[in-house]
């Protein structure tokens, strides 16, 4: 069998275990989960464990994936990419700057941890501006042409 074929059966698997285990997290319902930790703990834990294998099984599709693409396309254009992302991080950490912070529930951000979470919205807005351009300028093309 092909990769594909054998990626299909176990998507389906974890598709139905899934399905059986969201129907059981229903018929349940939300007040015997709030109020019981046995119920809690037997009818919601099983439906995270599938949620944390999809999630496992994601990642290491897409480590995968990504490596052997490194190794089989043009690295210069990947490493130029990935130096880009970098430049764009690092103007957005120069951009923002932190100060401690108390959180809803009490507890303390740090400086370091506030000027980071900064940094990533900075890049997320330059990123976005940055495809919303290049979206405009690929429509400007196309009408040109």
């Amino acid at each position: 069998m092909t990769l594909h074929k054998i990626l299909k059966y176990i998507a389906l698997v974890i598709g139905v275990v899934g399905l059986i285990l969201w129907a059981r997290v229903l018929m349940a319902g939300d007040d015997a989960i709030e109020n019981s930790a046995d119920v809690q703990a037997s009818v919601v834990t099983p439906f995270l464990y599938v949620a944390y294998l999809v999630f496992a099984i994601i990642v290491l599709l897409v480590l995968f994936f990504v490596i052997k693409g490194l190794f089989s396309g043009d690295i210069k254009r990947t490493l130029i990419a990935v130096g880009a992302f970098i430049v764009v991080v690092g103007i957005a950490y120069v951009l923002t700057d932190g100060t401690e912070k108390q959180l809803s529930d009490g507890t303390m951000l740090s400086a370091s941890g506030d000027h980071w979470v900064g940094a990533g919205l900075v890049t997320f807005y330059i990123l976005a501006c940055i495809a919303i351009l290049l979206m405009v300028v690929s429509g400007i093309r196309k009408l040109i042409k």
